[in-house]
């Protein structure tokens, strides 16, 4: 484990953001580091793997908590919103974190290699599954790392590390939720669909009717299936998507907070503000002036009483 902490702190220097958030060319891949405690930080997920290299997080979706600490991982079994706060973190140990995005199809390929067994089939429900990391996930994590020297090795090599580390959650004690999400059949492999268009067209008006024929659900089913996995509705799912993406066009890119609601979709800069500070409690341009006065706001968020929201 120290050689990839020690790698992922030396890639994070010189490629990772303000929030500490360090995005790589190899496809998939990402890492943190956060060397101070932090406020919340509001994500959408895709599915992941997340392997806490040191400090701790904790994160919630819907009404799960997790806290993840050094030696474990947490992997996030679907398209989740999901509120994340480093708790474990100095500038001498800050918190080390490598994410690595799940594949669908070579999940439904390795899963249909194994075999599946009837009597360890999962509800579905559960959205995060948090344990202690194997020795053979961390080396491919290390592996993938390995490849940011070696750019010209990653589309031969990488196909390769990702089937291992596929199988190695596969065989894992949260397999069978992770078998759930591969099949195509299945309320999360149908509600994947539904969310695929929320994703990509979260600008627009959808028709939930569209959502629903997506997933090959009736209304009343569609809507019960998704608020039971995404915690959301519909609505509410492509709001917080809006939202977050408005909050990096203001930090990131300088956008004034009219021209961000307009940009991901809302026709009334006042049902913006109102609804951007209901999430992240504190108004729009207020939020965005406080990272500009001070780069390092954000990795020192206000603590709020109440916690995690």
């Amino acid at each position: 484990m120290d050689a990839l902490k020690q790698a992922v702190r030396t890639y994070a220097r010189h490629h990772a953001n303000r929030e500490g958030l360090a995005i790589t060319p190899v496809p998939g891949l990402r890492m943190m580091c956060v060397e101070e405690s932090t406020g919340d930080l509001h994500s959408v997920y895709r599915p992941l793997v997340c392997f806490v290299l040191q400090g701790a997080k904790r994160m919630l979706v819907g009404t799960e908590e997790r806290i993840v600490s050094r030696g474990q991982s947490v992997i996030v079994a679907a398209d989740m919103p999901v509120v994340g706060r480093i708790i474990e973190a100095t500038p001498e140990a800050p918190y080390l974190a490598i994410a690595v995005e799940l594949e669908i199809a070579l999940l439904r390929e390795v899963a249909a290699q194994i075999g599946t067994d009837a009597s360890k089939r999962s509800s579905g429900t559960q959205k995060l599954f948090t344990g202690d990391t194997e020795a053979a996930m961390l080396d491919c994590g290390l592996r993938l790392m390995h490849l940011l020297d070696h750019p010209d090795a990653t589309p031969i090599v990488r196909p390769g590390i990702m089937r291992e580390l596929h199988y190695w959650l596969l065989s894992g004690p949260h397999g069978p939720a992770l078998r759930t999400l591969a099949d195509p059949d299945s309320y999360a492999g149908r509600l994947a669909e539904a969310i695929a268009i929320l994703r990509s067209e979260y600008r627009a008006r959808i028709a939930v009717e569209r959502l629903a024929a997506a997933a090959a659900m009736s209304l009343t089913a569609f809507h019960k299936h998704f608020k039971m996995m995404t915690s959301l509705t519909p609505g509410q799912y492509q709001k917080r998507l809006r939202l977050i993406e408005a909050r990096r066009l203001m930090r990131d890119e300088g956008f004034s907070a009219s021209n961000a609601a307009f940009e991901v979709g809302y026709e009334s800069v006042s049902q913006f503000t109102r609804e951007y500070g209901r999430l992240f409690k504190v108004p729009p341009k207020q939020d965005t002036l406080r990272v500009r006065r001070n780069p390092a706001a954000e990795r020192r968020p206000e603590v709020r009483a109440g916690g995690l929201t």
